[in-house]
């Protein structure tokens, strides 16, 4: 038998990577992992951990505002965006050690570097020159923003990396783009008291989400003060004595500070040696992995964003342990990607799992839909004029819940939970003989028996 310098080699330090590599690693095996940048990944450094740790600063606004309903007198107040990103900076060092230390006590050989496949066993290590072989290997390299190389300017703008260390918040800021990350940043920075506007081709923010909570999240974001311009593009970025210059396809001239693009992440696969190794990519650069992650060269696997299957942090994780089941414990386990729970961190929040109801009126005969739309107690004292939206989505042939959709405060905690009755495949009668927790607003879940309207092939009654 062949003799390799390890077992596993893992190439890409984030969620997926160095899950892989530590539970390897805990089991015995001889294990490297190389990441070229810092380790935990986009989710921890730049992704998922900071915006949400910039979100919670941007509610303080309306926290604010809404204390003197409840007899509250909260004095002038001033927001330092230095000491915000000095504190974040110190939480995501702290979480980088931690993943390394993790690693280390696992006894994994962490390398501080870029790494590029040679062949189908054998990995170079850039930063040294060294190489090393591998038995078996694992790409977990991520996905990168798609920086949109073919608009006239995009190098004067931003993307959500750059967002995490901006020297000076600006004031008034441009953002590309109707998915989660645009419209998280969005209600970031006008929180923050940025002047915001966000600039989307489709008809409506969040192309992949209940349409109910889509319209929903974008009226409570023009009446915040976010405008949203949709079925335009920008067509060109220039410079002035002023700011950046935005032209728009509908013939809008915008100038304002900064221009942040959200149009999407690509896998990160160029220049790392795929094709050196004969692995295969699709059209779109993401590595084809087979049901349990396998390229098309037997001995390597690759997990996450760089796959282009479902970019969540916790779903790479999910293919990690998948792979160790597969590869080290003799169990071949396919990762599951069916009912992800999904939160957008907007403001109001979005949490849901399963079907939206556009999706279930394709695919089941007919549907029962119950729909809840309130002011939250919190709004009552505060006055703000805040509505809630809980949806069920039931499929009426064996009355199983196939889909549960919340905008609202701690939308995403409780999409968390809903998670497990819709995975588990529990009937609307479930729900129903489950005791409300009041006064909560998340009893509306339990304590909506009657549909609001049925959906009969694909129409509604």
């Amino acid at each position: 038998m062949p003799s390799f310098d390890f077992d596993l080699f893992v190439i890409g330090g984030g969620s997926g990577g160095v899950r892989s590599a530590r539970v390897a690693a805990s089991l015995g095996k001889k294990v490297g992992i190389a990441e070229e940048y810092r380790y935990g990944g986009t989710c921890v450094i730049r992704g998922c951990v900071p915006k949400k740790l910039f979100v919670y600063a941007s509610q303080y606004s309306e926290h604010f505002e809404d204390a003197a309903g409840f007899g509250w007198t909260v004095g002038e107040s001033t927001f330092d965006w230095k000491k915000l990103i000095e504190a974040k900076d110190k939480e995501i060092a702290r979480l980088e050690g931690l993943y390394r230390k993790g690693l280390d006590n696992a006894k994994a050989e962490i390398f501080d570097t870029r790494a590029e496949l040679l062949d189908a066993h054998t990995i170079r290590l850039l930063k040294t020159g060294r190489t090393v072989t591998a038995e078996t290997i694992v790409v977990a390299t991520g996905g990168t923003p798609n920086l949109h190389p073919a608009l006239p300017g995009h190098e004067l703008c931003i993307s959500s990396n750059e967002a995490f260390h901006l020297e000076e918040l600006p004031r008034s800021i441009l953002i590309a783009g109707g998915g989660y990350i645009a419209v998280e940043f969005a209600n970031i920075f006008h929180g923050l008291g940025v002047e915001t506007t966000l600039i989307y081709r489709g008809a409506e923010i969040l192309s992949r989400f209940d349409q109910d909570l889509r319209k929903g999240l974008h009226e409570a974001m023009e009446a915040k003060g976010i405008r949203i311009l949709c079925h335009d593009i920008i067509e060109s970025v220039t410079k002035t004595e002023n700011g950046l210059s935005v032209l728009t396809k509908n013939d809008k001239r915008l100038v304002v500070d900064t221009v942040m693009l959200a149009l999407g992440r690509t896998p990160n696969t160029k220049n790392i040696g795929l094709e050196a190794a004969g692995v295969a990519v699709n059209e779109l650069g993401a590595i084809v992995v087979d049901e349990y992650s396998r390229t098309s060269v037997p001995n390597i696997y690759a997990l996450g964003d760089v796959t282009d299957r479902v970019q969540l942090t916790p779903v790479a994780i999910h293919e990690a342990m998948c792979f160790i089941e597969t590869v080290y414990k003799n169990n071949p386990t396919r990762p599951d990607h069916e009912l992800i729970p999904t939160a957008v961190f907007s403001q109001p929040e979005i949490g849901t799992v399963g079907l939206t109801e556009e999706d279930a009126a394709k695919r089941y005969p007919e549907l029962e839909v119950y729909r809840a739309q309130f002011r939250p107690m919190k709004a009552t004292l505060s006055g703000r004029n805040e509505k809630m939206i809980m949806k069920l989505i039931v499929n009426a042939a064996d009355r199983k819940v196939i889909g549960a959709h919340i905008l609202g405060h701690d939308a995403g905690e409780m999409a968390q939970l809903l998670g497990i009755p819709v995975k588990a495949g529990c009937t609307k009668e479930d729900f129903d003989r489950t005791m409300a927790v009041h006064p909560t607003a998340s009893e509306e879940l339990v304590t909506m028996y009657t549909p609001s309207y049925r959906i009969r092939n694909g129409e509604r009654v």
